[in-house]
């Protein structure tokens, strides 16, 4: 059986275990992860909060990571301005990026998740609304659901993993590890 952990990656943590090149310290996977011999099973940006998943098995790793098995992952996105349904027809169909059409996504308008607060927190403007998406996608290009939200006129404000596959994040504090076997 396969060792996996389900991390809350919080704001501002990158997905990696060390901080090469960097003229300031930032914090890392080493600064929550004490398991040895896990590896994360896909990246998730700097500035994304949510779920990563690490494991110490190399197939399950690739089963996760590889676009070629299209494992759904869902995102909850805050997003500036009031989406219409043009935009969100498009996110649903696919939209053209610099690499390429993405594939179509589910995207649907949700209330704001009771979700942990970020720090440091969103910027709010009082001039601009802002509104809250579930897009799930089952490829895995480079800040791919920013990049598409963008491409609607939505620019991302927050952005967090909720699940991959099955698992979830639900009920994980920031910060935070659950071990489980695949």
């Amino acid at each position: 059986m396969a060792r996996l952990i389900l991390f809350n990656k919080p704001y501002g943590v990158l997905s990696q275990f060390t901080d090469r090149g960097s003229p300031t310290l930032r914090a890392t996977l080493s600064d929550f992860i004490t398991a040895k011999g896990v590896y994360p099973a896909g990246r998730l940006d700097r500035d994304s909060e949510g779920l990563l998943l690490l494991c110490d098995d190399g197939q399950l790793q690739a089963r996760i990571a590889d676009p070629r098995f299209k494992l759904p992952k869902t995102y909850l996105v805050q997003v500036e301005g009031k989406p219409h349904d043009e935009a969100l027809e498009a996110l649903r169909k696919g939209v053209q990026l610099k690499d390429g059409v993405t594939l179509p996504a589910n995207v649907e308008s949700i209330d704001a998740p009771g979700l942990w607060p970020r720090d440091p927190p969103i910027r709010q403007r009082r001039t601009i609304p802002d509104c809250w998406l579930k897009i799930t996608i089952r490829e895995g290009r480079n800040r791919q659901v920013r990049r598409m939200t963008a491409a609607v006129d939505l620019p991302t404000l927050r952005l967090v993993r909720w699940s991959i596959g099955d698992w979830t994040v639900a009920g994980i504090a920031p910060g935070q590890t659950v071990s489980t076997t695949a």
